[in-house]
């Protein structure tokens, strides 16, 4: 394999494994990504009131339209933005009128409020104008030019944010794995099997044979409740909203852009790293951050909540190898027919969180391992000024650390890469010694 001749970013070149697949094997490939990406997806919804088959369906859309503005060359899905929960229940709380009872939508309900779609309308007003604003940043990357923004990001700090996105999201998969370590060790344990001692078409679906083995496992063990899929209808047109827009929802929501928007670098570098193509250049992160940006509007506009790229996703092409862009648009579009089939969407809700405590393992290692693998590739001499970047934004993107400005919340990733971004500048006008 030889790397791509560029002043910026060493990046190995990758095989896709998907070359040669006929249409039904993409197909499941497909549906690998769709099992992998709805437990997040339809959390959000069931944190914020906003109805499950919305959020389904605006995921579903929201990638293919990222797909046509990155000219269908970049395998990402997008799915339900985590960085907009707390600002979606604060508005919708303040419109029903018991912000100072409750501290979120579920308790507010749980107490017997009722949260109308009007409520959920105002939210979703101030996320569809948060969408414009990100592309409103992309339009300002293109105008200064992508050689500018890649001197904000080098290697140190590129390759440090994909090792915080992975590490940052380890507690999460502990988390879910713990409860119950034996049915997340069968997942996890298929799915390392599958990967390294199968060969042909079976070593390109290792997230989906331990997803069906460990369900297989839970529903034996009596550790599956299927309550809910019996409960659920076969149809159900999504419950759509036109917007609503307010001082207080624009001024809660509007700001939380940055976050994510800076969250949004992070993951193209990942994926970047991950494919072997600089997606960053090609088709550029002027596209993808607009695309993303036109994709949360798009989820504003008919009532769902704001979308971001899914490091679930990203993890699955690591440990597949499998990049072809049109796998994620399967996805999408499994993601749009079950919006409008609930009984399929319990049936997949049902799915232990333990069993996917157990992927997210595998899936969120590798990310972290792929940005350990940029600085290696990059040569990044680990002393003086990276050094110093390196240890900051590792400590503070996997510490917890919050950072509060007016009503944007910086933490985690988007608060490592945000630190990373300012040292490096501060570093560069001073100009740090390497050693």
């Amino acid at each position: 394999m030889s790397k791509e001749n560029s002043s910026y970013q060493q990046i190995q070149a990758q095989e896709d494994r998907s070359k040669g697949l006929n249409k039904g094997a993409l197909l499941v490939l497909g549906l690998q990504h769709a099992f992998t990406m709805f437990g997040a997806t339809v959390l959000v919804p069931y944190l914020t009131g906003v109805p499950v088959n919305v959020a389904l369906f605006t995921a579903g859309i929201g990638t293919l339209i990222f797909h046509l503005l990155t000219k269908w060359k970049v395998p990402i899905f997008l799915g339900s933005s985590f960085a907009y929960i707390a600002p979606i229940n604060a508005v919708i709380l303040y419109h029903a009128n018991v912000s100072d009872k409750f501290q979120s939508v579920p308790e507010a309900m749980a107490a017997g409020v009722s949260i109308t779609p009007e409520m959920i309308a105002y939210a979703t007003g101030g996320i569809m104008i948060a969408g414009l604003v990100q592309v409103g940043i992309a339009i300002l990357i293109k105008f200064i030019g992508v050689e500018k923004f890649e001197k904000l990001f080098p290697p140190a700090v590129a390759g440090t944010i994909i090792a915080v996105i992975g590490l940052n999201l380890a507690p999460v998969a502990i988390d879910m794995a713990s409860s119950n370590w034996w049915i997340a060790l069968v997942a996890l344990g298929t799915a390392v099997v599958v990967r390294l001692y199968t060969k042909g078409f079976t070593r390109l679906i290792p997230v989906m044979c331990g997803i069906i083995v460990g369900y297989v496992v839970a529903a034996i063990t009596g550790n599956v409740s299927f309550a809910a899929v019996s409960e659920a209808g076969w149809i159900g047109v999504p419950g759509f909203v036109l917007p609503k827009f307010s001082l207080y929802a624009l001024s809660v929501l509007v700001p939380v852009a940055l976050a994510p928007t800076i969250e949004h670098f992070g993951d193209i570098f990942a994926v970047s790293a991950i494919a072997g193509k600089k997606f960053f250049e090609d088709p550029g992160v002027h596209r993808t951050l607009a695309g993303d940006g036109i994709a949360t509007a798009v989820a504003g506009l008919l009532g769902g909540p704001a979308n971001t790229t899914y490091s679930e996703n990203t993890g699955v092409l690591a440990i597949t190898k499998v990049f072809n862009p049109v796998v994620m648009r399967i996805a999408a579009v499994f993601a749009i027919v079950l919006s409008f089939v609930p009984k399929v969407g319990a049936l997949i809700q049902s799915i232990p969180t333990s069993v996917m405590g157990g992927i997210e393992i595998l899936l969120f290692g590798m990310i972290s391992a792929v940005g350990m693998r940029t600085l290696i590739e990059n040569r990044v001499k680990v002393d003086g000024k990276n050094l110093t970047i390196i240890a900051v934004m590792l400590v503070i993107g996997i510490g917890g650390a919050s950072i509060g400005i007016g009503n944007v919340k910086f933490e985690g990733i988007g608060l490592a890469a945000l630190v990373g971004l300012i040292l490096n500048a501060i570093f560069m006008l001073t100009k740090a010694p390497e050693e």
